[in-house]
């Protein structure tokens, strides 16, 4: 029986390194189904994405690549593909992008399990129920945030969790609980030339007559909003749109470019490059 897998490796930039990946898929008998693969000039680090098949059982197959990443220095992983990663997401009162997750994933257009949603309010906890999520109502203040934040820890060690999703979560996390997710918490929030800080940034920028309004979502750091980006996405407004529309407009472009976010890390596409990503479309 055929396994479904996908390798993904970064290292030093040098010569020999597809010759020796692909060296080690055929002595396993891999097919290769598709492989991207970028060469950093700036970093001089090298990247790689490669899906493929073989009838080699996954442990014998992360065995024998060691000797290969140790040679070359490879930050390197092997998944398989058909494994759906297990989802904990975090959200506030607005629920647009918790929302389109879980269609997204109900209707298999999202290869993820959402395992459970954890809030600081009770707003979605019907929202969670119709789709037979267990919700967790985590309520936080200055005095409760440590002990609220050691909670969501214990949930995705209890849970297995794979990915934290911040769907408009709108507690700042401590630099020890961004620690803790480092690479596997995904945040998204609004994107403004200039950019609005603080309560009602879509009604900001309504007054200061914005003409591109957009999202970022990028990992989680210790650096507020300031974390690798992963997706981007902008769209053209004008003086038409009341500050009510804009906020829709607003909500439209978080929810799909968290999505995609989402969608590059569930299938491994997604390699980091220092500050910034390399994501294989």
């Amino acid at each position: 029986m055929s396994n479904d897998l996908i390798l993904t490796l970064s290292c030093p930039d040098r010569t020999g390194i597809v010759h020796a990946v692909s060296g080690f898929l055929l002595n396993i008998n891999g097919n290769i189904i598709d492989s991207q693969q970028f060469g950093d000039p700036e970093s001089q680090q090298f990247f790689l994405r490669i899906h493929f098949t073989s009838n080699t059982n996954l442990k014998t197959i992360r065995e024998g690549f060691v000797p290969i990443a140790e040679k070359f220095q490879m930050q390197w992983q092997v998944h398989d593909s058909k494994e759906k990663m297990r989802v904990l997401i975090l959200v506030s009162k607005q629920g647009h992008c918790l929302n389109d997750l879980l269609f997204r994933t109900y209707s298999g257009a999202l290869p993820i399990e959402i395992v459970a949603i954890a809030s600081n309010h009770r707003d979605h906890e019907a929202l969670a129920n119709g789709y037979k999520v267990p919700f967790h109502y985590l309520p936080v203040n200055a005095e409760t945030k440590q002990a609220q934040e050691a909670q969501i820890l214990q949930l995705v060690d209890d849970l297995k969790i794979d990915l934290v999703v911040l769907a408009r979560y709108m507690q700042i996390l401590s630099n020890e609980l961004c620690q803790a997710l480092e690479g596997r918490a995904i945040n998204i929030h609004h994107s403004f030339l200039p950019s609005f800080k603080g309560a009602k940034p879509y009604h900001q920028a309504h007054a200061r007559g914005v003409k591109i309004i957009g999202a970022t979502a990028h990992y989680v750091t210790a650096d507020l909003d300031e974390g690798p980006i992963i997706e981007q996405d902008v769209e053209a407004v004008d003086h038409r749109l009341s500050a009510d529309e804009l906020v829709q407009v607003g909500s439209d472009i978080e929810s799909l470019v968290l999505s995609r976010a989402v969608r590059n890390h569930a299938e491994h596409r997604i390699l980091l490059n220092g500050h910034k990503t390399v994501v294989f479309a």
